[in-house]
């Protein structure tokens, strides 16, 4: 660790001490040093984290429940507040069956588990289908995690199940995933597609329309989308992929697939957490006996209230999304015009800088000099800076961090040119 703290691969690290809005007090652990910045790197995409009625829901239910629940749901852990944050994401994404989770991680390994090899012990069951998983290859850490351990977990060692096989598709490349897909699927398979609907690092979205059109040709998979950075985000309402490009979950259904879209809490619904839902009841079953289910606790209540009342706040105003998605659409094309690199179409805006600049050291100067918080990421094949545009964002402060932007590219420009010369 001396060696990745000597050649500046750690993050810097800094304490929250409060926020308000959109400015948060933080601290320099190294330094001491306390300052207020204006953050871009938050992924309270909507601004409820500080909503009064989302705070007074968790308040209330801490009244109620207290803390924690202090078991898993399968045995004491159910609370009836779990019931209506299901019915609510169900309602939300248009599925009938909704299970909860503590966070994404454990909510994509039961999936693995229920779907590869059915974690629960039958009598006299034996399952005979191999797995054939299709993945982005830019997919977000928990479902590679989830897939990578698919073929050896705990449903794996309770079930009688076969292989599970893993392949890995060119980024959002449908004509990659069907070749994938003719080359590696076998009669009898059983076929999932996984993918983010938003990627974390490139902010742009999957071609879910072009991924049915191959999907259908092999009836009964199963489509999983993780909408992480999608709900909230994209679509007239918030309500994701789906919406977005125009399509309801039943109409998958209705071609011979099976939908299943993964729900967090963390950057829409103000709380943390994660749901799976699915048309199918079954599956619920299973997730709610699979070992990330029983092997921790239940979601807490006051985490749960909180994503309960943030869902009910974006339902109840639409305007919410439809401020972010200007947000995006001004600070996205702001940025163009300083002719710095964007890609993807979300409010996830990642900019590409120069090879001589180390976004690390662009994101210090940020925040040294302008009180301004982004993050950068330099650890990956193309470094850049990762900001986030949010509801609460207002144009001058947009501004403020382009001109911002503009002023610390000419600062580095030119202390490279120095060190050069």
């Amino acid at each position: 660790m001396s060696k990745v703290h000597a050649h500046g691969l750690y993050p810097d690290e800094y304490i929250c001490h409060g926020k308000r809005g959109n400015l948060v007090d933080i601290e320099e652990p190294v330094s001491g040093r306390r300052l207020t910045v204006l953050t871009f790197c938050t992924n309270d995409v909507l601004g409820l984290v500080q909503n009064p009625e989302v705070k007074q829901a968790a308040i209330d239910a801490i009244e109620q429940y207290g803390t924690s629940n202090s078991s898993c749901e399968a045995l004491s852990g159910r609370i009836d507040l779990h019931r209506q944050l299901e019915r609510e994401v169900s309602q939300f994404k248009h599925l009938p069956h909704t299970h909860l989770f503590l966070n994404a991680w454990m909510a994509l390994q039961a999936l693995m588990d229920a779907f590869c090899h059915l974690a629960i012990s039958v009598p006299g069951f034996q399952h005979t289908r191999e797995t054939l998983i299709l993945s982005d290859v830019l997919n977000h850490g928990c479902i590679i995690s989830a897939i990578s351990h698919a073929n050896n977990r705990s449903g794996k060692a309770f079930s009688h199940s076969p292989n599970v096989r893993v392949k890995a598709y060119r980024h959002n490349d449908t004509n990659d995933l069907a070749r994938k897909l003719r080359r590696y699927a076998k009669p009898d398979d059983r076929i999932m597609l996984i993918s983010d609907a938003v990627f974390s690092m490139d902010g742009d979205v999957t071609p879910l329309p072009e991924y049915l059109e191959v999907m259908e040709n092999y009836p009964g998979s199963v489509i999983v989308m993780d909408e992480a950075h999608a709900s909230g985000a994209i679509g007239p309402t918030g309500r994701g992929i789906y919406e977005y490009y125009g399509i309801l979950p039943q109409e998958v259904v209705d071609r011979g697939m099976v939908p299943i879209i993964m729900t967090t809490f963390s950057k829409f619904a103000a709380s943390a957490g994660a749901a799976l839902s699915s048309p199918s009841p079954e599956l619920n079953d299973l997730l709610t006996v699979s070992p990330t289910s029983i092997g921790t606790i239940s979601l807490p209540a006051p985490t749960t209230a909180a994503a309960l009342e943030s869902i009910r706040q974006v339902r109840q105003n639409p305007m919410l999304v439809q401020t972010l998605q200007a947000n995006t659409r001004y600070l996205r094309s702001r940025l163009v015009e300083q002719g710095f690199e964007t890609i993807g179409e979300t409010n996830v805006i990642p900019v590409l800088l120069p090879p001589d600049i180390n976004p690390k050291y662009f994101a210090r100067h940020m925040m040294d000099r302008h009180g301004i918080w982004i993050s950068p990421i330099w650890f990956i094949a193309k470094p850049r800076l990762r900001i986030t545009a949010n509801a609460l964002h207002t144009k001058e402060e947009m501004d403020r961090l382009v001109d911002a932007m503009v002023e610390t590219r000419e600062a580095m420009v030119s202390s490279t040119a120095t060190v050069s010369a």
